[in-house]
């Protein structure tokens, strides 16, 4: 054989045995939850808004960082009045922060659905398309379900099928047309079977289901996990219990189960209530000759605490861990420590092959205080000459408004400096120092 025509065999070979590798990073949180204490924390006097930047600045860092954050909105964005348990309705800015830190779909079946019977169905499926959120679980009418379920989503030439299911609705009847997807598991078949037939790249199931308050899941939570696999599922996601409860990763059959990530955030603060963990699932699909395989690549988790002062903010642990700048009560810090202790021993003792996510290196620590939300119109530079003097940015969260900071700070000793003299010679009395996720 000629070298001309070895090169062609071989470049010929090369080609019917070519591969296309890409991956998929998937995060799914817990419950997200608003009580009365979170509704009256997040309210701003002065400017007689909602605001919930504060509460959810460190975790937008990790929500941002997955192609696809998928979380469970257990509560109605029904309008005012707002309120907490027992029939939730949480302000619309809510959901534009959760948007705007990088949330990309909310599952909306759970046993909060209709607290705000017709009303808060419709307005909460109304407000998640005003701010382009995929989502599913409760429908308009049995047209939109028919036409949306089960919800595909696309990302980075991936496609997943995504179903969700709750046990019910605290005895509150759905008014019609709406509907709100009830455990069923005749109904799950003809929808599993439905989501096959879309020949996606994997079926993920969110179930809301399960014990409150308790650890480790039920009989029931067992064989619904079963059948979903069974029928097609590849990830089975949990919530309700409102705690922690076992993840497992079967390698040989490719399938993962989360029976609950606990609380996402939520005003409840008796032990195991009050975090919850953040499940990381990365997808991998290998194409090869237009034949594609899709399979787990990676599983871990990684834990956030719910720190209560005058607001809720959450601390997820891979940046709060041991602080005591930024968490400097010690009743606090001790509540923290048992809350990661707590998880890391359930977990630890009964997940099975996932563990806690590697913390990343961090070179440095930086810090800058945030001033808050102003009009987007404001020009800080000619009106405030102590803050050009620390320097100045801003981030626009809408056409009205932008979240300001000043300054950048290496040593917290001279950003807490900074703070009290902007708060002393500012109006900026609510400024605070923040830590500079890297």
């Amino acid at each position: 054989m000629n070298k001309t025509l070895l090169a062609l065999v071989v470049l010929v070979s090369m080609g019917a045995y070519a591969q296309d590798t890409t991956r998929l990073s998937l995060l799914f949180t817990g419950d997200i939850m608003q009580h009365d204490s979170n509704i009256t924390a997040a309210y701003d006097p002065v400017r007689k808004k909602y605001d919930y930047q504060a509460c959810f600045e460190y975790v937008a860092p990790i929500a941002r960082a997955a192609d696809l954050a998928i979380g469970n909105l257990e509560l109605t964005l029904a309008g005012a009045p707002y309120k907490g348990y027992p029939q939730f309705s949480a302000p619309d800015a809510l959901a534009i922060e959760l948007k705007r830190i990088g949330f990309d779909v909310l599952v909306t079946a759970n046993n909060h659905s209709v607290d705000r019977r017709r009303k808060g169905v419709e307005r909460t499926i109304r407000v998640l398309d005003s701010l382009q959120f995929l989502h599913t679980g409760t429908f308009i009418d049995s047209i939109a379900r028919a036409n949306t379920y089960p919800l595909i989503l696309e990302k980075n030439g991936f496609r997943l099928s995504l179903l969700n299911y709750t046990y019910g609705t605290n005895g509150i009847p759905v008014t019609q047309p709406n509907i709100v997807n009830l455990i069923d598991t005749v109904q799950i078949k003809l929808d599993l079977a439905k989501a096959r037939a879309q020949k996606t790249d994997a079926i993920i199931v969110f179930m809301h289901w399960g014990d409150e308050y308790q650890s480790l899941p039920n009989t029931a939570q067992k064989k619904l996990a079963k059948l979903l696999f069974r029928e097609g599922a590849k990830l089975v996601i949990g919530a309700h219990p409102h705690v922690l409860q076992p993840m497992e990763w079967n390698k040989e059959r490719d399938q993962v189960v989360s029976y609950s990530l606990g609380n996402f955030v939520s005003g409840q603060r008796p032990r195991y209530r009050d975090g919850g963990a953040m499940l990381w699932v990365d997808l991998e699909k290998v194409v090869r000759d237009t034949v594609s395989h899709t399979r787990i690549h990676q599983a871990s988790y990684e834990l956030a605490w719910v720190h209560k002062t005058t607001e809720f903010v959450m601390r997820p642990l891979r940046y709060f861990e041991g602080d005591t700048l930024f968490i400097k009560d010690k009743t606090a810090r001790e509540a923290m420590a048992m809350f990661a202790n707590d998880s890391r021993a359930l977990l630890k003792r009964h997940n099975v092959n996932i563990a806690e996510r590697q913390r990343p290196t961090v070179d440095s620590v930086a810090f800058e205080v945030c001033l808050g939300i102003v009009s987007a119109a404001d020009s800080l530079e000619v009106h405030e000459e102590l803050l050009t003097f620390y320097g100045l940015k801003k981030e626009v969260i809408n056409p009205q408004e932008a979240i300001w900071y000043a300054g950048r700070f290496y040593e917290a000793e001279v950003a807490w400096m900074a703070l009290a003299e902007i708060r002393t010679r500012t109006r900026f009395k609510n400024a605070r120092v923040v830590r500079v996720v890297n």
